[in-house]
This record gives C-alpha cells, sequence and structure tokens, in this order.
C-alpha cells in the first residue's frame, strides 16, 4: 500500500535534520539515497540498481551511482563539483543504454542541492535541501505516479478567474445564495487540503476524475457523498465504504457539518471544477483568499458590504507597530542574557504571554489580519522553541515542545455571511501551514484533522453587535483591522443608521463623518478602563479638513492618545484592480506609550522613515493635540478670505463662447453687461465661459434689455427656476432673477484660489484677477490683496498646512477659507518687499510660457512631470525665502513645517 503524505512529509523532515548539517562526502551517497527512497516508502534494492556498470565508449566501463531503468538515473557528488557538468555526465552514459532502460527523469544532487530533470517535458526542478518537503510532489512517479498526470500552474489572475467561472456556471444554473457560498467554501477546502498534506497528493482531483462520469451527472452525488464523509470519524463510518472514500480523512470543525442541496452538474462545469483543481495550491498564502475571491463576487455589492481586501506589508505596517516589534525585541533581549536560569525562565514568561494574546478583528472580511497576526505569533512562538532548544543542554526549560498557541484567541466580526466562511476556512489552513514550519524545525508534524480549535468570526454587523457580546473586555489584548473605505456621501441608508447607532446623541455632526470614522469611536468607547490597544488602517479624510474636530474631539476626550501612525501613503493591497485610495494607519488606546512612532513617506509610494516622537496629534503631527476648527476670520491680522459669487440661476445668466459671440453679434449693445467668469476649471484649463453681470443697472436699462428676445428668455428661466425651489430662500430670490443669488465681488483686483486641485501638483495655481473678471463659489478671493500675500499663499510651507488639514474630494486637495486661511498662522515681517520680489518673480516665470504659447494653461505650466525649470526654480527661491521667515535654518520636511506651524498656532490660540 502507498504510504500517506503525511507519513511522507514526516520522513521527509527527518531526512532533511538527519543530514542538514553535515557535509556528506561522495562515499557516503548510497546510504543518503537509501534514506531518500525510504522516504518514499520504496525499498531501493526492489527497484533500482547502485554503481550500475555502462559502456558509453572503447575507453572502458564507468558507472551510474543509481539506475531505476526507465524511470530515473541519479549521479551524486561532493558539494564542490558542479552540477551542470555532473548533468552532462549523467546524460552522457545514455550511450551505453537501450531505450527500454532509458530514464525519463535525472537527478543530480551534492547532497543539498538537488537538480530533477524531466526530459519528456523538457523541464528541470532546483531547490536546496531544506525545501525537500516542499518539493515532494516533483517525485510522484516514485510511486507510480506521472509528474504530468495533473497539470499545475502558479496561481496567477488566471486561477481566480477559473474560481470565477465555475461560481458563475454555478449560479446561471440557479443554485445561489447561502448554498453556493457554502458549497465554494468548500471547494476550496478541498483544492488546499489535497496540495498541501491535509489530504494526500491529488486525492481529491483523481477521486472526481475516477468516479464522475464526463457527462458531470453524476458529480453531485459523489460530492454530496465526499461532503458527508468529511464529517464523519473512523468509527462512524459504513465498513462497507470504498477504499477511495474511506482515505479522505475526518474533518470536523463543522466544515462539512451542514446539510445543503447539492449543484447539478454538467460537462462543462465539472470540467471546470477539474480545472480548478489543476493549479498548484501549496505556495499561496490564506492571506490572499480574499483577493482571489474578489473575482467571484460582485464589484458593487463588495464595495457596500466594506469587503476592502489588504496586502500584507501593509498589515505588517499596523501589527509590527502596535505589538510584534516589541515582542520580537523582548525576545532578542533575553537571547543575551547570559546568566541560562534567568534567560530560560524569561523565555517560559515569555511564551506564557504571547499563549495568552487575544486579538478582535471588528471589520475582519475574509480574515487577512488576522490570518497574518496568527501566523506572525506561531512564528515568534517558534523562535522562541527553538531559543529553548538551543539553550537547554543541561538545564531543562518547562516548555512543551508543540504549538501552543489557539485559534480560539483569535475573534472577528463581519456582515457578509460569504467573506465569515472564507475567514474561517483560512484561519484552518494557516494553521496547517505553521504546522509544516513547525516540522522543518522539530521533524514532527502536529495534527490538523480532526479540527480541533476554530476562530471564532461572527457573522454580524460590527456597527450594531455589542463586542463584549463577541469577546470578553478582560480578555482582549488587541483590536486591528481596516474598516470599511466609505465615503460619506456612499453610504446607503442602512449603513447611516448603523452608523447612527454608534454615534447617537454624543457626536453632533456625524453625519458628516466617513463610514470608517464609526469603528475608530465604538473602538474608544468600547477600550474604556482597559489596556486594550487598537490599530486600525483608514482612508485619510479622518485626519484632515473638518472631520478632525467631529470625530477626535470626542475620542481625545475620552482619554485616548496616540501610539503611532503610517502618515498617508499610497495604498496597495492583493485584489484585482487594487484599490485607489489614500491611506493612513493609527495605533491608540487609553494608556500612555513612552515611545510613540510616527512613519513618515518621502512620496506617496516610497518605503516609511520612522521617528520617535513627543505626541502624534490627529493630523498625525508630532505637536499638540490642538484641533484645527471652523473660523470666521483670520486668525492672525490678515486680509479677510471670502466666497466668489454664487449665480444660483439654474445656467440661464451663464454663457459659453459660442453664445457670447453670438449675443454680441445680434446686439453690441450688450457688450457692458457680459463679463468673463471664471471657476476652477477655466481658470485652471485656460478656458473661456461668460456671464450676465447685471449689477447696479437702472429700471429703465433693465426694461429695455428685456425686449431682447434671448434676455428676456434667460432672466425668465432664472425666475422660474428659482421660483421651483423648496428653499424659501431661494424663492425669494425669484423677485431679482436678473442678478446672481449672492453677489461678493468687489471693484477690486484679488487673489483667486481654486476649491479643487489636483494632489499631483507641488503648488496649487492661485493667481491674480482683475475686477472685471467674476469669480464664482465654492472657489474663494481674497480682494485687494497684494503680492506679499500672494508670496505666502503659494509657498512650500501653506502648500503643506493645506495638505495637513484641508479636506479632500476624492484624492484631490479642497481649500476652504474657514479651515486653510483663517487657521494659518502667518509669519512676522516688518519688510514685505523681498517676498514681493520673489513672488513677481513666479508670475514673471509664468508669463514668459504664456508669450510662448498663448494656449498654454496652468495646468500645464503645473503638471509635475513638465513643469518649467524657470518656474520651478523661482517657486525654489520663494519658498526658501519663507521658509527662513519662520524659522532662520529653513525646514528640511514638510513634516517639520507643518510642525512649526501646529506650534505657532498653539501660540495664537
Amino acid at each position: 500500500m502507498i504510504q500517506s503524505l503525511r507519513d511522507t512529509r514526516s520522513k521527509a523532515h527527518h531526512f532533511t535534520n538527519e543530514y542538514k548539517d553535515t557535509i556528506k562526502e561522495s562515499a557516503e551517497s548510497q546510504s543518503f539515497l537509501n534514506d531518500f527512497f525510504n522516504i518514499f516508502g520504496i525499498h531501493r534494492r526492489r527497484v533500482a540498481t547502485f554503481e550500475r556498470p555502462v559502456r558509453t565508449d572503447s575507453r572502458g566501463v564507468k558507472s551510474i551511482d543509481l539506475l531505476w531503468e526507465g524511470v530515473l538515473l541519479i549521479e551524486m557528488k561532493s558539494r564542490d563539483q558542479s552540477l551542470d557538468k555532473v548533468y552532462k555526465q549523467g546524460k552522457n552514459y545514455f550511450k551505453g543504454l537501450n531505450n527500454k532502460q532509458l530514464p525519463r527523469f535525472v537527478l543530480v544532487c551534492d547532497f543539498n542541492e538537488f537538480r530533477l530533470y524531466d526530459l519528456d517535458n523538457n523541464q528541470d526542478y532546483r531547490f536546496e535541501l531544506n525545501n525537500l518537503v516542499n518539493n515532494l510532489h516533483l517525485f510522484d512517479f516514485m510511486n507510480g505516479g506521472n509528474i504530468d498526470e495533473i497539470t499545475e500552474y502558479d496561481l496567477n489572475e488566471k486561477a481566480a478567474l477559473l474560481l470565477g467561472k465555475l461560481h458563475d456556471s454555478l449560479r446561471e444554473s440557479n443554485f445561489a445564495g447561502h448554498q453556493l457560498q457554502v458549497f465554494m467554501v468548500r471547494i476550496l477546502f478541498c483544492l488546499f487540503a489535497e496540495d498541501t498534506g491535509v489530504f494526500n497528493r491529488h486525492q481529491f482531483v483523481k477521486y472526481l476524475a475516477l468516479f464522475t462520469d464526463e457527462s458531470g451527472l453524476d458529480t453531485e452525488m459523489h460530492l454530496s457523498k465526499l461532503f458527508q464523509i468529511l464529517n464523519k470519524s473512523n468509527q462512524d463510518r459504513n465498513t462497507n465504504l470504498i477504499d477511495e472514500l474511506n482515505a479522505f480523512p475526518y474533518v470536523n470543525g463543522d466544515l462539512f457539518k451542514e446539510r445543503i442541496d447539492m449543484p447539478s452538474f454538467t460537462s462543462s462545469m465539472r470540467e471546470q471544477l477539474l480545472e480548478c483543481c489543476s493549479f498548484v495550491w501549496h505556495d499561496i498564502s490564506p492571506a490572499i483568499f480574499g483577493s482571489l475571491f474578489q473575482s467571484i463576487m460582485n464589484k458593487d455589492s463588495r464595495r457596500n458590504l466594506g469587503a476592502h481586501y489588504t496586502s500584507e506589508t501593509n498589515i505588517l505596517k499596523l501589527i509590527k507597530p502596535l505589538f510584534l516589534d516589541d515582542l520580537q525585541q523582548e525576545l532578542k533581549q533575553i537571547i543575551k542574557l547570559k546568566q541560562k536560569k534567568i534567560r530560560n525562565r524569561k523565555l517560559v514568561d515569555l511564551m506564557k504571554k504571547i499563549q495568552s494574546l487575544t486579538f478582535l478583528d471588528p471589520a475582519c472580511g475574509c480574515g487577512n489580519f488576522l490570518i497574518i497576526t496568527y501566523r506572525e505569533i506561531r512564528r515568534l512562538e517558534l523562535q522562541i522553541l527553538k531559543a529553548q532548544q538551543n539553550h537547554s543542554e543541561q538545564i531543562h526549560i518547562n516548555i512543551d515542545i508543540d504549538p501552543q498557541i489557539n485559534l480560539n484567541n483569535f475573534y472577528g466580526i463581519e456582515i457578509d455571511e460569504w467573506s465569515t466562511r472564507i475567514a474561517e476556512v483560512a484561519m484552518w489552513l494557516t494553521q496547517h501551514q505553521m504546522n509544516v514550519e513547525f516540522a522543518k524545525a522539530f521533524g514532527r508534524e502536529p495534527d490538523l484533522l480532526p479540527l480541533k480549535e476554530r476562530a471564532n468570526i461572527h457573522h454580524a454587523n460590527a456597527l450594531e453587535v455589542d463586542w463584549a457580546v463577541v469577546v470578553e473586555k478582560d480578555k482582549l489584548n488587541y483590536m486591528i483591522g481596516n474598516p470599511p473605505f466609505l465615503g460619506k456621501n456612499f453610504r446607503t441608508k442602512e449603513q447611516e443608521n448603523s452608523q447612527g447607532l454608534v454615534f447617537k446623541e454624543t457626536v453632533k455632526r456625524w453625519k458628516s463623518l466617513d463610514f470608517v470614522a464609526s469603528w475608530f469611536y465604538k473602538s474608544a468607547q468600547f477600550i474604556q478602563n482597559t489596556h486594550i490597544d487598537c490599530g486600525f488602517v483608514s482612508t485619510n479624510s479622518i485626519t484632515m479638513g473638518e472631520q478632525v474636530a467631529t470625530l477626535w474631539t470626542p475620542i481625545l476626550e475620552m482619554g485616548i492618545s496616540l501610539h503611532f501612525a503610517h502618515r498617508t501613503f499610497a495604498w496597495h493591497n492583493d485584489a484585482k484592480g487594487k484599490a485607489a485610495v489614500h491611506c493612513v494607519i493609527i495605533g491608540f488606546g487609553q494608556q500612555e506609550r513612552d515611545k510613540k512612532y510616527l512613519f513618515d513617506y518621502a512620496t506617496l509610494k516610497s518605503k516609511p522613515n520612522s521617528t520617535l516622537v513627543k505626541n502624534i496629534n490627529p493630523y498625525l503631527i508630532d505637536a499638540s493635540n490642538a484641533i484645527i476648527s471652523n473660523r470666521n476670520k483670520p486668525i492672525c491680522n490678515t486680509l479677510k478670505m471670502v466666497y466668489g459669487d454664487m449665480p444660483n440661476d439654474g445656467g440661464f445668466l451663464l454663457l459659453n463662447p459660442d453664445e457670447q459671440k453670438q449675443l454680441l453679434q445680434d446686439n453690441p449693445e450688450l457688450n457692458q453687461w457680459i463679463k468673463p467668469i471664471l471657476g476652477a476649471r477655466e481658470f485652471i484649463h485656460n478656458e473661456k465661459r461668460y456671464c450676465l453681470w447685471l449689477v447696479d443697472i437702472g429700471v429703465r436699462e433693465l426694461k429695455e434689455l428685456m425686449k431682447i428676445p434671448e434676455i428676456k428668455r434667460r432672466i425668465e428661466g432664472v425666475k422660474q427656476m428659482r421660483l421651483q425651489s423648496s428653499r424659501i430662500t431661494t424663492q425669494k430670490l425669484s423677485e431679482t432673477p436678473w442678478l446672481f443669488g449672492e453677489i461678493r465681488h468687489t471693484e477690486k483686483n484679488y487673489i483667486f484660489i481654486p476649491q479643487i486641485s489636483s494632489e499631483r501638483r507641488f503648488y496649487t495655481p492661485i493667481g491674480f484677477l482683475s475686477k472685471n473678471i467674476i469669480s464664482t463659489a465654492p472657489h474663494v478671493m481674497i480682494p485687494n490683496a497684494t503680492l506679499y500675500e500672494f508670496g505666502i499663499l503659494t509657498s512650500q510651507i501653506h502648500m503643506d498646512w493645506m495638505r495637513t488639514v484641508a479636506g479632500r474630494l476624492k484624492s484631490d486637495y479642497r481649500y476652504s477659507a474657514s479651515v486653510v486661511y483663517n487657521n494659518f498662522p502667518f509669519p512676522k515681517i516688518i519688510d514685505k518687499k523681498p517676498i514681493e520680489k520673489l513672488a513677481q518673480q513666479v508670475l514673471d516665470a509664468r508669463e514668459i510660457e504664456f508669450k510662448k504659447d498663448p494656449q498654454t494653461s496652468l495646468a500645464d505650466l503645473y503638471d509635475p512631470d513638465i513643469m518649467p525649470p524657470t518656474l520651478r526654480k523661482a517657486h525654489q527661491k520663494l519658498d526658501k525665502a519663507i521658509d527662513k521667515l519662520y524659522q532662520k535654518q529653513g525646514f528640511k520636511t514638510p513634516l517639520e513645517r507643518v510642525k512649526h506651524l501646529f506650534k505657532l498656532y498653539q501660540k495664537l490660540q
């Protein structure tokens, strides 16, 4: 009988441990090869010959180290010899063999490196001794199997599409909902299990291929029977079961307990299932199951349910400063101890500590955070066990050489049943992977089946369920995760109701908060009077603009402090399409930490630089917990900023260039009543638009204009639009339909600042506009401004302030007078002329480009990829000069500038 894959793996671990630390000589190659064959349960003498003589030329007889006729030729050499030459030597022996004796496979080995050549498929496989256990499938042919019997590929996007194809076929056959979800999760488990040693290799696919008809008509029956068997212990199984079914292990864990209706298969659906089996699963991290399954979920429903999948890199960014770095540092310090008794006692204490750690992800999705956290704790456990083994030659340490980290210590809450089930299975599979890593170190793989423990994944709405029902506060150590990335304008009614339950009457303006803020607030409430620490990923919206005051003021009042934070970085994940968002990571708790770390990014896609800081405020700055709130007038003695004019006209008072041209051709007398009007689009992209500007028009003049049919049509259109409004103030405006709804224009030149500007630009384009040009709200202007104000507002330090405190529209900056301008600390200055001179140089550099090509726009000039050198240099000279107004030595980074501004702001407060 062919031995189980589990036995094969166990023997492989033992073989690896036996030979890994000893440099063997070629004289010992026969014992090495005998042990190697024993891994697969094969008596070498029965199938292969040592020192097989062969004549390749007239110069004499040579010897093949091992020949298994028709199957395998092996050549062994010492570690200092080239395996390329050894392979050529082995191939040269073919000259002395007949066709029946010619092997399909050639294996060359130097006792550490293995090279297996498949001559039929022209493939070669290379690995080292310590990776033998992960490459056992390459030697399936030694037990009568065929290496190409099941064609396998690296998992890629095509694999995900295959699973999606199967899912879609099942759903189109009217097999849907809960039944489909349970079925697909079970299939996923079987695919992974047969490729990783939980089942015997190819056990699942061979059962399907051998026992189901090509028509697919009996696939349902066989799968149903298999699922029943997987839920029965060996003693409860029917004694008349066929060997192929009885060979499947008892799974337990309720994974196969529920009886579900089974889908009816067609021939093509059966082929789709078999095709899914053909992919390599053993190298896959269960952490990417979520992204893998995105391809078979509806994209819109995924967004609405908040299933947003995270890369391992980003998860580590969170869990390392939250707890993992401290634990690893503690282990390093213990290992350095010279007194064995103290060191060994501390190893025991550290092991007990990590065994008791309990985690909750209150928006766990497919379990990515829990999976990686469990994996890293298991790896830390393995390091402790190795340290115990290395230092226990003379003194016994009371640590059992067995994995002690329990899945029951990992809790999750997830609103989507599909994701909940994926998370449960993924945690089991991760447990198995870590058992394999354990076996590499200690030569024994702990039993996975039958499943004895499980992660506590609760299918519930995290904003509505009491978290204390899920896990007791006194038991919990850490909360982790990335709650749904959903802007306030994209909430469903149900989500809004759930968010309302969190904030209730405690936060008045909670509707202005993004959905993710609910998890931060509920966590802050939950951890009161505990030592629980939290770490969440979020869109950066909750650390800028008006949301900061609304969310963080009550959180800080609860006694919460920020322990670490990653400032804004570009989000990358393992999901198809990747999420196009800018994120932050925030760690917080009610207990203070001695060391707080701030991670900053030179660019959105660069690696973070960490800094030890005294405090982290809600803007993720090393400064006091000052909150920038709406302010009606500037905090400094400077000019007032106001909104542009608001037409509120339904478009009737606005003209495009063709309309303006035609109207003036027909009625030249209208020239004095038509003016250019600019919003952000026109200002930045050099586009034209006009308006009827009838401010200060006399009664008789208006009466004459109303005789012009086009003017009358437009003014009547404004009146009807305003009358039909549900707002009383707008209805009142119908009394003056020839005027803009809100007029703030003055007969003075002014600085214009667009409300929205691309996050790609180093500088938000601002500029001087003539009093003859009308600007529109929500864009802002500073009437009667000078070059000095222009210089300050276009400087790098003001841009850094804006990027920190301004709100966002998608990823673009949203400038405002009440938050950005009115709270900005202007420098104290006596002589403004040097700044005015440098500011003029910026305008001059623009003008040079406009003269070269009148079609050039500010969007062109401030595109970071093609920004003209003269303009860039002019800005940089201005930046340096203004930096020195704040601090003689200037600043090295944006973070330094903003930190300094917060100190000034605190003083002004």
